[in-house]
């Protein structure tokens, strides 16, 4: 028996058919909504073709990375994915085009492409490779140290490139890692306590644009005609789709909602297919979540654990930022949903993290005496499974 030498074959029989048949829904909700709304949305074909292209590659590329150990990768190729992280976002800084007030995209020419979303990966990668050096001593200042510094460099160049709101998502998924890594409660309480401190400092040197997100995304009957337009227009999406929705044809809100095949596409979904179709989107976000704790719980090393966890992290913050700004209830800072949002970069993004959950559940243990903390030596498990 070869526990930790699966065949290609049997990794590919392994792969999660509950975190693949999440993703495939999901989809397939996102290509019918841009088919649906092709001819009133911005670029609608073209944008629907290239999302179904996405898609596609997406899987292929999610298949092959389930067939790759995720170990070899952490050890062979984590520095590599923290370069890659740095220098393209360095570069997008330095060379990007400015999409509004964000300078976070690359124009190859013929498309235009978000590096953010790609680093999700190899930062995820590279954060769960350095929290699997320090998790026994992970409450060692100097760990915390060198910790903070990982992450800082990726936030800062989020920020200075002006994408607010893609820097709190990294720093919420860096913050669950942490906690699930065994990080003390006492160093959240105290950076808690340092931003609570911090806020009358760090206002005044907020963009005007920002501070107005802020005020007016608790409160956009404040001012109805600007800053609280797009979330009250897609929140009147929602409502004017009642439960089972409106249909291709019936719906109308939406062709007057900026981003609606993005940032709002979860009002344009829910206008279209209903408060139902809203639930289902919602329910399936939830059941891959909690899928994929489940493959964590099961991972055969913590490092496995940690990717997992980052991954879902992303999908929960991203998620509730996301239908929360599209029901009026959350500031409105350019956040995505999952699977959801047309947009090539973020739907192959999405599927090169499902790659690596497919790849820690690809090489997960059998046997609970299989999994790292045991005791128990690889020949030991060959021995145990044999008598099994």
């Amino acid at each position: 028996m070869k526990a930790f030498s699966t065949p290609y074959r049997e990794k590919l029989r392994r792969i999660d058919p509950c975190v693949l048949i999440c993703a495939l829904l999901l989809s397939t909700v996102s290509c019918l909504m841009l088919f649906g709304g092709r001819n009133y949305l911005r670029n609608g074909t073209r944008l629907f073709i290239m999302q179904v292209g996405a898609t596609v590659i997406g899987i292929i590329a999610m298949i092959i990375i389930s067939t790759i150990d995720y170990e070899v990768v952490l050890k062979k190729f984590w520095i590599p994915c923290a370069v890659f992280s740095v220098g393209i976002l360095a570069f997008t800084l330095k060379f990007g085009v400015a999409v509004g007030t964000n300078r976070s995209w690359l124009d190859l020419g013929f498309m235009t492409v978000q590096p953010s979303e790609f680093v999700k990966t190899t930062f995820i990668v590279t954060f769960a490779k350095h929290l699997d050096l320090v998790k026994k001593d992970i409450n060692k200042i100097w760990h915390l140290a060198g910790l903070g510094l990982h992450a800082g460099v990726v936030l800062f160049l989020l920020l200075k490139s002006g994408d607010l709101g893609v820097t709190l998502v990294f720093c919420g998924a860096a913050a669950i890692m942490l906690f699930c890594a065994g990080l003390s409660a006492f160093y959240f309480l105290g950076v808690f306590g340092a931003l609570f401190i911090a806020i009358p400092y760090v206002w005044p040197h907020l963009e005007l644009y920002q501070q107005e997100r802020i005020i007016y995304g608790f409160n956009p009957e404040g001012d109805p005609l600007d800053t609280g337009m797009q979330p009250l227009q897609g929140k009147s999406c929602v409502a004017n789709g009642g439960f089972f929705g409106r249909g291709f044809s019936g719906a109308e809100n939406y062709k007057t909602l900026y981003s609606a095949e993005s940032d709002f596409s979860f009002s344009t979904v829910c206008e279209m297919f209903g408060m139902l179709g809203g639930m289902i989107v919602i329910i399936l976000l939830a059941v891959l979540v909690v899928r994929i704790f489940m493959i964590a719980r099961s991972a055969r090393k913590d490092a496995g654990s940690f990717i997992c966890v980052g991954v879902a992290a992303f999908i929960i913050i991203q998620s509730i930022e996301n239908i929360g700004m599209c029901l009026a209830m959350l500031p409105v800072v350019g956040i995505t949903l999952p699977f959801i949002s047309g947009g090539g970069s973020s739907t192959l993004a999405m599927y090169l993290l499902m790659g690596m959950v497919q790849s820690v559940a690809s090489h997960r243990v059998k046997y609970f005496f299989e999994r790292e903390g045991t005791g128990m030596s690889r020949a030991a498990a060959d021995n145990a499974e044999a008598v099994i």
